[in-house]
């Protein structure tokens, strides 16, 4: 049984209008927090008034970017019942992400326990609206004040929720995107598999010249060859060539998401054709020539199903389904919507309900 403390907000805030949510901006009146010392271990766990986290300046975070991150997200279904969708996933990749970095791994019971308690402290903060949600962002940060080059003594693991819209200000409108040929989100070895604060940071300046230029994104290739699709941003990528769908494959340089997982999932058990295997940018320019490049899509757990209208690669335009969504892109992504809010049975174990 995890021993939670609960201190309630005294002073709890005005919720938001669910028809402007944005994303990422509005946080809830409540946190988790857990502390861990070296031969302590993990201890106090609680939740308290939402409020700010101090830090020494010698933060060993603040240096060494001992960071690790996930993201998940909770649905208020169309029965009124909130629902989490796949958390023991999110809960696993948080601690593989922690190995990676020598961060202390966290009980799964305690991790779980910790959005779940949260979620239901905040319930009246999870929106009504299809297409709302709440945000929840499970956060592993070093605390120990210490300036040596070593895995830190003490950190702090903490819960926050955000009540959110869609992820695109255009909702499941086609996406922009360029061919990235100049900086690489991640290299074998490196911590692209990770879902680390280290590993967006590296992301933005590419994401940046993009978005001046009028694209939603950058679809970023492998950092030997510069050849194969990775991933589009924060999304992993998937592309339509005829009848048959391909995706890179989980090898360390990106992020196995849960999103991406799901949807596999799914399209095998439709009986449809699925390759998870290295795909070049010459292959995918060579299928829009012959008129076999179907449908091109990111999947996340922000936007969900993201499609992709246009690729620009190396000044060429490719159009990908007149720039519209096609018609496997909106199956996927209606099947998860409805999973998520109770339209549809859920696959086992997809589904937790607070």
């Amino acid at each position: 049984m995890i021993s939670i403390q609960i201190t309630k907000s005294t002073k709890p805030a005005n919720k938001p209008d669910e028809t402007a949510l944005g994303f990422g901006q509005i946080f809830t009146d409540h946190w988790f927090r857990c502390d861990y010392q070296e031969g302590k271990g993990w201890h106090d766990a609680r939740v308290e008034p939402y409020g700010e986290l101090r830090l020494n300046p010698a933060a060993a975070v603040l240096h060494y970017a001992q960071e690790v991150f996930d993201g998940l997200k909770g649905f208020r279904g169309v029965d009124g019942k909130i629902r989490l969708f796949r958390p023991d996933m999110h809960v696993r990749r948080l601690n593989r992400s922690a190995e990676r970095l020598c961060m202390p791994q966290l009980d799964p019971e305690l991790a779980l326990a910790s959005i779940e308690k949260l979620v239901d402290i905040d319930r009246d903060w999870v929106p009504h609206n299809i297409g709302t949600a709440v945000y929840i962002r499970p956060t592993m940060v070093a605390t120990e004040a210490f300036l040596g080059v070593r895995p830190a003594k003490s950190y702090t693991y903490f819960v926050i929720l955000s009540p959110v819209g869609a992820y695109y200000s255009t909702g499941m409108a086609p996406v922009r995107l360029r061919v990235e040929e100049r900086d690489v989100r991640a290299v074998e070895g490196g911590l692209g598999g990770a879902k680390a604060g280290a590993n967006y940071a590296a992301t933005l300046r590419a994401g940046e010249r993009a978005k001046h230029d009028g694209f939603a994104q950058v679809l970023y290739l492998d950092g030997i060859h510069r050849r194969y699709l990775e991933e589009v941003g924060t999304m992993n990528i998937m592309v339509r060539i005829g009848d048959r769908i391909v995706t890179p494959p989980l090898g360390g340089t990106i992020l196995a998401g849960v999103t991406r997982d799901s949807v596999l999932y799914l399209m095998r058990s439709w009986g449809m054709d699925v390759e998870e295997r290295q795909i070049s940018i010459d292959e995918v320019v060579e299928a829009h020539h012959q008129g076999a490049l179907k449908e091109v899509w990111g999947t996340g757990t922000a936007a969900v199903i993201s499609p992709v209208g246009e690729l620009v690669y190396k000044d060429s335009a490719l159009t990908i389904h007149n720039n519209a969504t096609g018609e496997l892109t909106q199956r996927l992504y209606d099947a998860i919507v409805r999973i998520q809010y109770g339209q549809a049975e859920a696959p086992a174990g997809w589904i937790v309900e607070v």
